[in-house]
């Protein structure tokens, strides 16, 4: 019954845990390192010099980052429906502050669109447009910057 790593004096479930040396991943740990001149340097497999997830942890806050962005946009836009048609009190401090916040994340990025895109009368499209901007990053950063970080 015994084989592989097994030990003969093991309990049944002791022996059917995979080995450290075994974990699907360690081949990744054990190229890397031998890629960088193995661990004799003082590599670590936890943190060795030169070990490229710390970028990818930069591109997952950046991912993180669109992502709120745009749910600030959205939350944005439905704020300035909300205000137009009169449904929130406008004179209300609190409501005030929640518009000139979204008002002060969102411009900046919004007016350079707004000066290319036509008026469609009361329709405004620079949100869409720099929501179709992020999502089109996004894809770009996925496809190919993530992938060629390792």
């Amino acid at each position: 019954m015994g084989g592989g790593w097994r030990e003969a004096g093991k309990a049944e479930d002791e022996s059917l845990a995979i080995s450290p040396a075994r974990r699907p991943d360690a081949w990744a740990w054990s190229l890397a390192a031998g890629a960088r001149g193995g661990y004799m340097r003082g590599n670590s497999p936890f943190a060795p010099a030169g070990d490229p997830f710390p970028m990818r942890a930069i591109l997952d806050v950046i991912f993180l980052i669109l992502n709120l962005y745009t749910w600030v946009i959205i939350a944005s836009a439905i704020f300035s429906w909300l205000y137009a048609f009169n449904v929130i009190n406008s004179r209300n401090q609190f409501v005030a502050m929640i518009g000139q916040v979204l008002y002060n994340l969102t411009e900046p990025l919004l007016r350079p669109i707004r000066r290319y895109v036509p008026s469609m009368g009361g329709l405004d499209l620079s949100p869409i447009v720099l929501l179709l901007g992020i999502f089109l990053l996004q894809r770009l950063l996925a496809y190919y910057v993530y992938p060629n970080v390792f």
